[in-house]
């Protein structure tokens, strides 16, 4: 039986990224209850991260405290990963010694040659490619607060960064509109775009990607590893702050998300951020409980029913 990886949106289909969504809200529920539900006992993530986090390392950590397992952090400093070990070699021992892995690493080509090597499921924590954990947090989100993303107008404002590219996945997958604004030279790479064609309409005015939008999503303006080009950067993003001003073209029901962390006054401004039509806190959140889903649907021992339990 062929290992079933997480690397992009893609490696699920539309339905089953669906029903992910719902065990994740089946997931919350059952946490908040109080209730103990331990699929995951004696089992171990590996967890390796190459760029540094604290949303991503703390939720799967908590993640797999909550299912019973354990969760080993592995940082490029401490390890022969980050001294040239070659990915092929490490994947092949670890994966023989772990459950899982989640990697957050710079290149989605060298995470797509761990997972080729890796005898366990690999989940992809962030790459300058694609984010997919992120997108399950930023669907349940959306759904928690106002029902089914299908058919509805996502406005993505700022760089063509993994984020928008994993928003260019979801428009996809779970079937809504989706308006880009981004200065030009700084748009999606054309390649991640060719799939989604007509779900996605590139614009450079924030103000009409944003027009009667149902959901307005930024990132940062500077990703890591770009940091030589903040200043530019900061020029040439000027006019794409979501402000009040911006989120006043949307629809009147419209939220807010942000992956976090945010640099308030640069891509967006703290009377959004902090106002009523933020759910950013909800959204972080929710990247423990879209994560608890798919950890047990990725290495749960019985993966062909992971609702069998009642209790569950």
């Amino acid at each position: 039986m062929a290992i079933q990886h997480f690397l992009t949106l893609f490696d699920l289909s539309a339905d089953e990224l669906k029903q992910l969504i719902q065990r994740a809200i089946n997931l919350k529920a059952l946490q908040r209850s109080g209730k103990i539900y331990e699929p995951l006992k004696n089992k171990t993530l590996g967890m390796l991260f190459e760029k540094s986090s604290t949303r991503t390392r703390v939720s799967f950590e908590v993640a797999m405290t909550q299912f019973g397992g354990n969760a080993i952090f592995l940082s490029h400093r401490d390890t022969q990963f980050g001294r040239g070990e070659p990915i092929a070699d490490t994947a092949r021992v670890l994966s023989r010694m772990v459950d899982c892995l989640m990697i957050r690493t710079f290149s989605q080509s060298a995470l797509e040659n761990f997972a080729t090597y890796s005898k366990v499921p690999v989940i992809n924590a962030l790459t300058d490619r694609y984010h997919p954990c992120q997108l399950l947090a930023d669907i349940q989100t959306y759904f928690e607060h106002r029902g089914s993303i299908q058919g509805r107008t996502v406005a993505w404002v700022g760089d063509g960064n993994n984020m928008c590219h994993s928003y260019i996945s979801a428009a996809c997958q779970f079937d809504f509109k989706l308006h880009i604004a981004t200065p030009a030279g700084y748009g999606p790479d054309p390649s991640v775009l060719q799939a989604a064609s007509k779900k996605v309409q590139i614009v450079t005015d924030p103000r009409e990607a944003v027009v009667n939008a149902d959901l307005v999503v930024t990132d940062v303006w500077t990703s890591m590893g770009q940091e030589a080009e903040k200043q530019q950067r900061l020029r040439v993003f000027a006019s794409y702050q979501v402000n009040k001003g911006l989120m006043a073209l949307a629809k009147k029901e419209a939220i807010f998300m942000h992956c976090l962390p945010a640099h308030r006054g640069e891509e967006v401004a703290a009377e959004v951020i902090d106002g009523p039509q933020s759910v950013v806190w909800d959204e972080a959140e929710n990247r423990l409980h879209t994560q608890k889903a798919l950890l047990e649907r990725l290495i749960a021992s019985d993966q062909s029913n992971p609702s069998k339990n009642n209790d569950a």
